[in-house]
């Protein structure tokens, strides 16, 4: 089992979500209070050109939870995401988006198999109980072919891959680096690292819905060779290095269980904690 207090920190990359930032914290917070998840919301400033610094800092002065930082990088959610995983406080993360397509709720499911001593928790919304809202139809196609190559490739058991909103223990963070994605591909390297290198993971369904305001900022055009390098590359470090990389002691045998409300898990074996 895990730690009982275990503290969450959210990472949340933003660029111009003026529109949507005000809400997703306030609904963030809500779901984790009543949890009674000790937690940190820290949102990650891309640039932003519109409202959300003033935003976030204006939530961030009446609630100690939520912070604001600006990415001291270059634009590029990868690198983003990355400025926050260097600073987030918590004995696990999670990367959330900005745009309320991620359900809080769903964060709280996370933070329960982190609980029962799975190393990562990854969230599916094409299982059974998974649902998604108003996806464009081309970016389906383009999802479910990536997923399948894949799936394929790895043979892991896990068909959403590309989705960011996963959640990790700190020590994972620690075990991937070091993390060379700067664009979306990111959402692809961490999960595949934690994976080659033998960390355990949990797989439960969840529910995405297409942002209300706002404009996506994944260009389809711009991202398939870069989600293809790091694919490869995650795929050579596990085929070329003999376990160079791979953490001491980790276990590769897989097992399904249940979860509440006859939710399915398909997990891999807990790390075993004292």
């Amino acid at each position: 089992m895990g730690p009982r207090f275990m503290k969450l920190s959210v990472v949340i990359p933003a660029h111009n979500e003026a529109g949507s930032i005000e809400a997703m914290l306030t609904a963030t917070t809500k779901a984790l209070e009543q949890a009674r998840i000790d937690h940190e919301l820290l949102v990650v400033d891309d640039g932003s050109t519109d409202e959300t610094a003033s935003i976030v800092e204006r939530i961030a002065a009446a609630n100690s939870s939520v912070r604001y930082l600006l990415s001291p990088y270059q634009h590029g959610f990868g690198l983003t995401v990355r400025a926050g995983l260097e600073r987030f406080s918590g004995d696990a993360v999670a990367i959330m988006m900005a745009d309320l397509s991620d359900d809080p709720n769903d964060l709280v499911t996370y933070y329960r198999l982190l609980e029962e001593g799975y190393d990562c928790a990854f969230g599916s919304r094409f299982i059974r109980g998974g649902h998604v809202y108003d996806y464009p139809r081309l970016k389906l196609f383009l999802n479910r072919f990536a997923n399948l190559f894949v799936r394929m490739l790895f043979r892991h058991g896990y068909n959403d891959t590309t989705n960011a909103f996963k959640a990790y223990r700190r020590e994972v963070i620690d075990t991937v680096q070091p993390l060379l994605s700067p664009h979306f591909n990111l959402t692809v390297e961490l999960p595949l690292k934690a994976i080659v290198r033998g960390h355990s993971y949990g797989i439960v369904p969840i529910s995405w819905t297409n942002r209300k305001e706002g404009e996506s900022k994944l260009k389809v055009q711009e991202m398939g060779s870069r989600y293809l390098f790091i694919v490869l590359y995650v795929f050579l470090e596990r085929n070329l290095t003999r376990g160079d990389y791979t953490r001491a002691g980790s276990k590769r045998r897989r097992l399904r269980a249940g979860l509440p409300q006859s939710s399915e898990t398909v997990a891999a074996t807990p790390t075993e904690r004292k």
